[in-house]
């Protein structure tokens, strides 16, 4: 048993917590309640998709630019009269009367790690335009999945914030800075569990009870590892906290009945794709189910993925990559969950966000590819009070520059904490106990109809 939880903490980020300790703010609350779709979703699914996604084979087609800009992929017609998505998503066109548009994203920074950085966090990378960055400080500040886990703390059983199916990073396994709690400590990072939901013997060990265990048993444990932890300094409370947790969640059961991803049909599976990330979709949904608030998917690598253009990072063979790989994946998973979201009642309480680093050049290089491009590139927001058919933000004729409607990653914070009933004027605290406001972006109410 003492293994299972050992298995369970380094499944979910465990470990022994180094670092600032969490300083929380008791019964936080929004200073300033905002408008329509204000507290609307009770979860928040982050779809972040390494390597940059091209904005021309996507949401934003240029038809009418030179074939070496706009590609060999055509636009089409969606369910909403004007908008047109690239071919290559049929199944998303299906959905566009649910769909917000984000076509205007921009942070003018072309590096994977210093861009995803300003992504996952709302706060721009000192500097700007820097690969492979190191985690620590200046750059510290929390993910938006620490920020929730820290603004909406934990119940029991049921972790506030999960990461999966991988975490972020780039060759070499350097991983990027931003997807943890930064300067509000280990106690807020969010469970990351490491897994593959496609494999035919997945599962999550130490999320059941062992056979012939009874959960007075599990009881009594809990309490002796209380007594213990008790004893130890200070930097041990995130690592009881995260035992504590564990023996919660086995307890009561939501977590560990998410994660039994086999119960669903096999006509269910089959509509996400027997695929790690569609699979993973599936599981976003199991764990909204479960309560948990917020839930961060990373399209990382995929079996076959070669290091010159790994994931999105469409270097070479951009076509290619995005019609036989990338697209069918993709479209097929995102369609599928907000199908299944909306059969079950969910997706007006489940705000999706669709995004990545940043997105492709507008001019194909020598081998057929697009390079990183953060100036101007593209997203999506489904669900959770969104007012969908629409288009915010536009690009030039090339897809190259935001025309109008300029979208910054903090913008894209402020809109996810509105979802929740959160105004990005709450404070939390730095590292020197000053309050800050948890988003300096504004709220795109465009989104919410406002």
């Amino acid at each position: 048993m003492r293994r299972d939880w050992l298995r369970l903490a380094s499944a979910v980020g465990g470990g022994p917590a180094l670092g600032h300790l969490a300083q929380s703010i008791e019964g936080a609350k929004p200073l300033i309640p905002q408008g329509p779709g204000f507290g609307k979703a009770k979860s928040v699914i982050m779809l972040f998709h390494l390597g940059g996604p091209p904005q021309h084979e996507t949401w934003d087609p240029k038809p009418t630019a030179p074939e070496a800009i706009r590609g060999e992929f055509k636009p089409i017609s969606t369910t909403v009269p004007g908008i047109q998505y690239c071919e290559l998503m049929p199944l998303a066109a299906r959905h566009a009367q649910n769909i917000c548009v984000l076509r205007s994203c921009t942070t003018a920074d072309n590096a994977h790690s210093s861009s995803g950085y300003w992504m996952l966090t709302g706060v721009p990378h000192q500097p700007l335009q820097t690969e492979n960055a190191k985690v620590g400080f200046p750059n510290d500040h929390p993910s938006f999945g620490a920020l929730i886990r820290h603004l909406k703390p934990d119940r029991p059983g049921i972790p506030s914030s999960i990461t999966l199916p991988d975490h972020i990073w780039n060759t070499g396994g350097i991983p990027w800075p931003g997807q943890g709690g930064g300067f509000l400590g280990r106690l807020n990072d969010p469970w990351l569990v490491h897994c593959d939901p496609s494999k035919l013997d997945f599962e999550i060990a130490g999320l059941s009870l062992p056979e012939g265990m009874a959960a007075d048993r599990i009881n009594d444990r809990a309490g002796l590892w209380e007594i213990m932890q008790r004893r130890f300094s200070q930097a041990g409370l995130a690592q009881s906290r995260q035992m504590r947790d564990a023996f919660a969640m086995i307890r009561n059961g939501p977590i560990a009945k998410a994660f039994k991803i086999h119960e669903e049909s096999e006509k269910t599976r089959e509509r996400y794709g027997s695929n790690r990330w569609g699979q993973s979709l599936l599981l976003t949904r199991r764990l909204v189910e479960a309560g948990v608030p917020f839930i961060q998917a990373n399209w990382t690598r995929l079996p076959g993925d070669k290091d010159d253009s790994p994931a999105w990072d469409t270097h070479n063979k951009n076509a290619e990559r995005c019609k036989n790989h990338l697209l069918p994946i993709g479209d097929r998973a995102y369609s599928a969950l907000l199908e299944d979201l909306k059969m079950r009642g969910l997706l007006d309480s489940t705000l999706v966000v669709w995004t990545g680093e940043f997105g492709r050049s507008p001019i194909h290089n020598g081998g057929g590819g697009r390079d990183h491009w953060g100036h101007a590139f593209s997203g999506s927001l489904c669900g959770g009070g969104v007012k969908g058919g629409q288009v915010i933000g536009s690009t030039d004729k090339q897809g190259a520059f935001v025309k109008d409607d300029p979208i910054a990653p903090q913008d894209l914070g402020a809109t996810m904490l509105h979802a929740m009933g959160i105004a990005s004027n709450t404070e939390i605290l730095d590292t020197l106990q000053r309050p800050i406001p948890a988003s300096r972006g504004r709220l795109l109410t465009k989104a919410f109809g406002m």
